[in-house]
């Protein structure tokens, strides 16, 4: 591998990373980018752990759900492992070969046409985000230099992955933020209210119908009162 002209287009990547408008965008970038840079790749995705279920994002191809969804079944393998455990990077080699460390998964995994894989811890210091996988339908499609490139890919995507998030959520408290007010300005005019008055009652209708605060005030901007009925005394 040349290993300037794969700086070069870390470097790039990660600019690219960075320009990316969405979560979503960001994350097909991600694996995107594996698939390019990656000495064997042939299929990537990122795979997350909620409440012990398994999501699979962005994912290159179908080999990859197929995959992250028999490591869910079985509990068991490489990418499932790096999620859970903090391992930076899991390999296995050469799925013809007999695998001692998930023997099912390995097993299972072949008949689907995988070769070889790799699972890379995707983090930041402030919080674990799953693992970045990438697969081949050859076995001992990945070198060395394959395991330093993806782990170089994850280190960089993770710090986009968590920058991305972070605008997201930002982007969608200033939207809320924009809702609210403008509901509060309707409860105002519509029920001759001060602002103190006007937030309070949506703030108690939240709480009386169990629906977050700005679903209240999102359902106030689209019909331009309390669901048609008088405000509660």
């Amino acid at each position: 591998m040349d290993w300037e002209d794969f700086a070069e287009r870390m470097a790039a990547m990660a600019r690219d990373l960075l320009a990316q408008d969405s979560v979503e965008a960001t994350l097909e970038r991600i694996t995107e980018s594996a698939v390019e840079n990656v000495e064997g790749c042939e299929a990537a995705g990122i795979l997350l752990l909620r409440d012990k279920h398994v999501e699979t994002l962005a994912p290159t191809d179908g080999l990859v759900i197929h995959s992250d969804q028999l490591q869910e079944r079985l509990r068991e393998g490489p990418c499932f492992d790096a999620a859970r455990e903090r391992e930076q990077v899991y390999r296995i080699k050469d799925f013809t070969e007999p695998q001692e460390q998930w023997p099912e998964y390995a097993r299972q995994a072949r008949d689907l046409g995988i070769g070889s894989m790799m699972g890379f811890l995707l983090y930041t210091l402030d919080e674990d985000l799953g693992a970045l996988n990438v697969y081949s339908r050859k076995p001992a499609a990945f070198t060395k230099g394959s395991e330093t490139a993806g782990w170089l890919l994850a280190s960089h995507a993770a710090v986009a992955f968590s920058s991305a998030r972070t605008a997201d959520q930002l982007q969608q408290a200033l939207d809320t933020r924009h809702t609210i007010g403008e509901a509060m300005g309707i409860l105002r005019e519509r029920y001759d209210l001060g602002g103190q008055d006007a937030f309070r009652l949506m703030r108690r209708l939240s709480q009386e119908r169990n629906v977050k605060l700005r679903e209240v005030a999102r359902r106030i901007c689209e019909t331009g009162s309390i669901d048609g009925e008088p405000p509660p005394g």
